[in-house]
């Protein structure tokens, strides 16, 4: 729906080396590492959604060929499957619409490609890219298991009483082998969709959006079909192994697209409530604070699968 022209390859060019570099400055700033990388997915979103898939591809090379050139072809892989390939591929998909006649609607209109399935791409291709990461590294139980043994040594030292069992500590390492991947799955659906929300809004205000704006809290659900995916992916906790990781990081990706529908169904049912705005703080604040509440939302997503069409005539945003 976008020429390609020398206006979309200079924009994807300049958000590819802009995308490179807020991955490297997550390298030197740990404290704001996942908030850096997630923003430079941003960059990618913003010229895709504006300029096309031109844009957007170019971006993509541009910012893998400026990591491997500062840092490293392996850090340029990295960053390519887990965050830059993902932004690039949900504004293609953002940017997809057909003849609204083809699905029963009106003459003169397009119908855009459902939120839905928007967000079920992402979970999928966080889960691919982390997959591929953790085949790249190495990853397996030993590195959750340092981790735990950092965490007790640490509380060792500011507790010299404490002193668990060899049989709780295991206990802690199998639970936490579990829980880091599905944790560090879940945490990435948020953020990246989370830039890809930030990018519609800057690409509407420009005028570059292709895209109609939708009613977020009506339209943002999980395709139904993803229910047997994270269903798919609780049955794999229960095998052990790396096939239990991966089950683990299935439900934390897939969960957590159900918990942001969930907090969109919240959203939407509140509406026109005199007592919504502070029953909305209260919900994510014992979201944030105490976590368990989080099951509330997700249990929502999961019952409200829907997949909402936005329809708009031909030639208007």
């Amino acid at each position: 729906m976008n020429t390609v022209n020398k206006t979309s390859l200079l924009t994807g060019a300049l958000a590819g080396v802009t995308a490179a570099l807020l991955s490297m400055g997550a390298n030197t700033q740990s404290s704001l590492a996942i908030v850096l990388y997630a923003a430079s997915a941003l960059p990618i979103l913003i010229a895709g959604l504006g300029w096309g898939n031109a844009a957007a591809i170019t971006a993509i090379i541009s910012a893998g060929a400026t990591a491997a050139a500062l840092i490293s072809p392996y850090f340029a892989l990295l960053i390519l499957v887990v965050t830059l390939i993902p932004a690039g591929w949900l504004s293609h998909l953002a940017n997809l619409a057909r003849p609204a006649t083809e699905l029963g609607g009106p003459d003169g209109a397009l119908a855009w490609y459902p939120l839905s399935d928007i967000l079920s791409h992402l979970a999928g291709l966080v889960t691919a890219g982390m997959i591929i990461v953790g085949f790249i590294v190495g990853y397996d139980s030993g590195v959750s298991d340092r981790m735990v043994d950092i965490v007790i040594e640490a509380v060792k030292a500011q507790e010299p009483l404490y002193n668990p069992d060899a049989a709780a500590i295991a206990q802690i390492k199998s639970i936490f082998t579990l829980a880091l991947p599905l944790i560090q799955g879940a945490v990435w659906v948020v953020m990246l969709f989370t830039a890809y929300y930030v990018a519609t809004r800057i690409v509407q205000m420009s005028g570059k959006s292709l895209r109609p704006r939708e009613d977020i809290p009506s339209t943002l659900r999980m395709h139904r079909n993803a229910i047997f995916i994270f269903l798919g992916g609780l049955v794999l906790t229960f095998l052990g192994g790396a096939p239990a990781t991966v089950g683990a990081l299935v439900c934390g990706t897939f969960g957590a697209g159900f918990l942001l529908a969930g907090f969109a169904s919240f959203h939407f049912r509140t509406r026109g409530k005199s007592w919504r705005l502070p029953v909305l703080w209260i919900a994510y604040l014992s979201v944030l604070v105490f976590t368990i509440p989080a099951i509330f939302f997700l249990l929502t997503g999961l019952t409200d699968t829907r997949r909402t069409i936005a329809v708009t005539p031909v030639g208007k945003n």
